[in-house]
């Protein structure tokens, strides 16, 4: 597969995203492996942006499984200092399934209470109303009620 082309300020940005992470794959004396590809091909699904540490000390042989990580995974070389390889392919999009019995979730409503005196600060509070719960104007939770279907169509079923 074709590796991703990136432009220096991309690369620019993505380097300085990594600067913080920690290595997520370490490539040990047996070099490449199948696993570590797995590995590396998982973590670049998980992440995105991954750092790979590699255990060697042959330079050669850094620059070369550099250079094969890239091509075999479809992914953008970011920086190659010493022993850390940084690498970069864009997620996949995760589907979401679409639940048409969801019901709305709850949702956090500000509840004002003006002061009985002129002078004083209003009472601020945040309420939590759930799905089947309302608020009355008096700022109390009312839960609601079962909604009542005729006669004819109770018989209807």
């Amino acid at each position: 597969m074709p590796q991703i082309v990136l432009t220096v300020q991309e690369r620019k940005a993505h380097r300085a995203e990594a600067h913080h992470l920690s290595p997520v794959v370490m490539i040990g004396a047996d070099g490449l492996t199948p696993a570590v590809l797995k590995e590396t091909d998982a973590a670049l699904n998980a992440h995105g942006l991954i750092k790979i540490r590699v255990l060697g000390d042959d330079r050669a042989a850094r620059d070369a499984m550099y250079q094969q990580l890239a091509d075999e995974l479809n992914a953008a070389p970011i920086q190659h200092i010493g022993k850390l390889l940084v690498l970069w392919r864009p997620q996949p999009e995760k589907e979401r399934e679409v639940d048409e019995d969801r019901m709305p979730g709850p949702r956090e409503i500000k509840v004002i209470k003006n002061s009985k005196r002129g002078g004083q600060r209003p009472e601020v509070r945040m309420v939590r109303v759930l799905g089947n719960e309302r608020l009355t104007p008096g700022g109390k939770i009312k839960r609601a009620k079962p909604r009542q279907t005729s006669v004819k169509k109770r018989q209807g079923d």
